[in-house]
């Protein structure tokens, strides 16, 4: 290795250590994200039994390092037992990472497990994009991973949005590098790039989309001077990197199509079919299907496609928040630009405008072109994606887009040191220092919001997503409770979106935990004590308005994105009924022995309380239904039809099953999936 060489690997080595070292700390105060022991418990369960029934929504790549690792160190198993549905399958999982084992040590261990997997795939990011931009641009691409705090946030959850967006760009990179030599070797790259994107989050499919696209227009369009049969080759490598990734796909569930060993018949929490049935998008339920005919993928790779586009493209029964306005499951085409700019340091955008307009002028070297097209082309298809889905995840679910823009603060970086501008070196060199005073101070680097969009501390106001708060204080919010309320005796009100399971294992009370021994709290005009809200649930909704006795009043106490409110307030109705509603449904009608009449009473308690949710007398329609009282399912439906929102498919479902109950009878008819446990 010559010297040149070693200063750039040990410059890159640093800089990735100095991204996880930053990110440990940045992360200190956080708590485990809803999904992440589910994804942990999971992990281990395959390392362990080599069965993927569990958790088949998001493909393996992710649990399987992490439950390489917790089941080194000796993670619990239980045996397995029929599931009925997705949350009895979370409960079980749950049970074993918060009760059968320490919660607080299987997270410092999967944190270690994720920060080493991410940086790593930074590492190779920044290969890849130096083999192709040089030096100076991959030191400049990596010092944007560093600097992000959204990367910084991500590095160490058991997630799939970082490392999807690592492996896309790796995969789009190791593409471009593969189809300027067509050389076997980077033929073979390019594939094990594409099958790591594959095996990190279903949304590799547009990766895979992208270089075929890519490689079967270089081969056949812009190979100049280059006969048929010389075309016709190439686009057969092209062909074969994409099925090199597939096999990679195929090899990370063990080349078995059946989710358990052996097992022929379907051993998920809910049947494939019903999974495919429940896709309200034609097209994709067709090609589900046909999918699933053609045994094209793992049988639970192919389940949770199915789960993935009901929930990302058909979109959830959720509350949007973006720009300060109120939307159902989905915003504006504009949303997901919008929290990119919104996330983003100010100094990284302007120094990846500057990287954009010097590739638009023509003054970087040609071959940085055809990289540059790769990843602009997969952005350009993805967020044609993520426009047409649901924006419940915001900056969560657009962090594919990412490594074009890491590229270009590269391509900006190698301009200002390789240019021989003054101005160029000044306003670059100012741009990183922007950018590192704003982002790397910043502690729980999850709510970080630019100062163009509010910052930490005013974000909130504008977006509400899943970008905004993912249970992270749920830690602190126990903490709390045990060092200033559980002296004097005091159990508070929680309205905040984090996991019982957590909670609980953290020895945390709250009202409701004990419906029993909190009736009369339930009942009471009023509330007296302390209330701890979620800053996402702050914003007027549009139903269960869970914060507003509160939303006027000025918190005692703020952890982040946790609120505090002490004091004497007018009862909490909303906040009440969606506890009952949740606690009924998944304790009398999702599990293994349904109590029907029960469940119907608890429904129709929630909805005395509030009846502003349209999936609420859905689920009371459904359970109608179920007993065969015609009129009454009927009523509920038309209940719900009446608070549905008109721009959703699920407003023509409830339409049907309307018309199909006045004209036939109920033990003919099939309830409808309920959006809202999605």
């Amino acid at each position: 290795m010559s010297k040149r060489n070693a200063i750039v690997v040990a410059l890159l080595l640093f800089i990735v250590a100095a991204a996880i070292v930053r990110s440990n700390i940045a992360t200190g105060l956080d708590s485990y994200t809803y999904d992440e022991a589910y994804h942990a418990g999971a992990g281990a369960a395959y390392v362990k039994t080599g069965d993927f029934r569990l958790n088949p929504e998001q493909p393996p790549l992710v649990k399987l390092w992490v439950g390489a690792y917790v089941a080194l160190r000796g993670y619990q198993l239980s045996p397995y037992r029929p599931l009925s549905d997705k949350e009895a399958e979370r409960d079980f999982v749950e049970e074993d990472a918060y009760v059968h084992n320490d919660p607080l040590v299987l997270q410092s261990r999967t944190r270690a497990a994720m920060l080493a997997l991410n940086g790593l795939l930074i590492l190779l990011f920044a290969f890849s994009a130096r083999r192709l931009f040089g030096d100076v641009a991959a030191v400049g691409s990596t010092l944007f991973f560093a600097i992000d705090p959204t990367v910084a946030a991500y590095m160490p959850v058991v997630m799939t949005d970082l490392p999807i967006a690592l492996t896309s760009g790796i995969a789009l990179l190791t593409a471009a590098k593969a189809f300027q030599s067509w050389k076997a070797a980077d033929l073979a790259l390019a594939a094990g790039g594409v099958g790591l994107a594959l095996s990190a989050k279903h949304s590799g499919i547009i990766t895979l989309i992208a270089v075929a696209l890519v490689g079967l227009g270089i081969a056949c369009l812009f190979s100049k001077g280059v006969g048929a049969k010389v075309r016709l080759l190439r686009s057969a490598k092209v062909a074969g990197v994409v099925l090199g990734g597939i096999i990679v796909l195929w090899g990370t569930y063990g080349f078995s199509y059946y989710e358990t060993p052996g097992v022929a018949e379907e051993t998920f929490n809910r049947k494939l079919a019903d999974k495919i049935s429940d896709v309200r998008a034609p097209a994709y339920r067709a090609a589900l299907s046909a999918a699933s005919r053609l045994c094209l993928f793992p049988r639970a790779y192919t389940w949770g496609m199915a789960d993935t586009i009901r929930a990302g493209i058909d979109g959830r029964a959720i509350q949007v928040l973006a720009f300060g306005q109120s939307y159902y499951s989905k915003a504006p085409f504009y949303f997901f630009p919008g929290i990119v700019l919104a996330k983003l340091p100010i100094g990284l955008i302007l120094l990846c405008l500057i990287g954009a307009g010097l590739v638009i002028s023509r003054r970087v070297p040609n071959e940085f072109y055809l990289p540059v097209a790769c990843l602009t082309v997969f952005s350009a298809l993805f967020l044609v994606f993520l426009i047409r889905g649901s924006t419940y995840g915001g900056m969560r679910h657009a962090t594919p887009l990412l490594p074009i823009m890491a590229v270009l603060f590269g391509i900006g970086t190698y301009a200002a040191v390789e240019l021989r501008s003054r101005i160029l070196k000044a306003t670059a060199a100012a741009c990183v220092v922007f950018a590192l005073v704003s982002a790397v101070p910043q502690m729980r680097p999850w709510e970080y919001f630019n100062e163009l969009a509010g910052g930490s501390a005013n974000g909130h106001l504008y977006f509400n997503d899943e970008g905004v708060d993912l249970s992270q204080r749920a830690g602190e919010a126990a903490r709390f409770y045990h060092e200033e309320l559980e002296p004097k005796g005091e159990v508070p009100f929680l309205a905040y979106f984090s996991n019982d399971a957590d909670l609980k294992a953290r020895g945390m009370d709250w009202v409701g935990r004990d419906d029993q021994r909190d009736e009369r709290r339930f009942e009471a005009e009023t509330i007296t004590g302390t209330v701890m809200i979620g800053a996402n649930e702050l914003n007027e909704g549009i139903w269960w308005d869970v914060a507003k006795p509160f939303r006027n009043v000025v918190p005692t106490r703020r952890l982040g994105n946790l609120f505090i409110f002490t004091g004497t307030f007018e009862r909490p109705k909303a906040m009440l009924a969606r506890h009952i509603f949740y606690h009924t449904i998944y304790s009398k009608i999702y599990v293994k022995e349904p109590d029907l009449p029960a469940a119907i009473e608890g429904i129709e308690r929630s909805l005395a309380l509030d009846d502003s949710c349209f999936f609420v007398s859905l689920e009371l329609g459904n359970q109608y239904l179920a007993v065969g009282n015609r009129e009454k399912a009927l009523a509920a439906y038309e209940a719900s039809l009446a608070r549905a929102p008109m721009s959703d498919s699920i407003y023509d479902q409830l339409s049907d099953q309307i018309s199909k109950l006045r004209s036939g009878e109920p033990d003919e008819i099939p309830p409808i999936r309920n959006p809202g446990i999605e």
